[in-house]
């Protein structure tokens, strides 16, 4: 009988445990992801009218909203764009968890 409880206790803490996790990490909010693509564009956009040149994929915001980055990369993705010193230092040390890439012509690569 002993057995039978510390199984069916050890069973609702793995289960309690996974559903703490899931609801815990489900990432952006789709009003959150849409605000911040706008506000890369916009940024972008601002930039690049003041000549900015975009070949090296900069970090263009460490703090495009909170916990947000704005990075630059390449269609298709070079080995540059992987590099520590390529990438916003606000996601490489943690700061940040979300970041919108767009590519060296401001269209949207990925957001998360």
């Amino acid at each position: 009988m002993q057995k039978e409880l510390l199984l069916a206790l050890s069973l609702s803490v793995i289960i309690f445990t996974s559903f703490l996790v899931i609801i815990s990490d489900t990432g952006p909010s789709r009003s959150e992801l849409d605000s911040a693509i706008n506000k890369a564009t916009h940024i972008y956009a601002e930039i690049r009218l003041k000549g900015m040149d975009f070949s090296n994929g900069p970090c263009l915001s460490n703090a495009l909203m909170p916990d947000w980055v704005l990075d630059i990369v390449h269609n298709p993705r070079i080995l540059t764009d992987d590099l520590q010193e390529n990438q916003c230092p606000a996601y490489i040390e943690g700061r940040a968890r979300h970041f919108v890439e767009l590519d060296t012509e401001g269209n949207l690569i990925r957001a998360r």
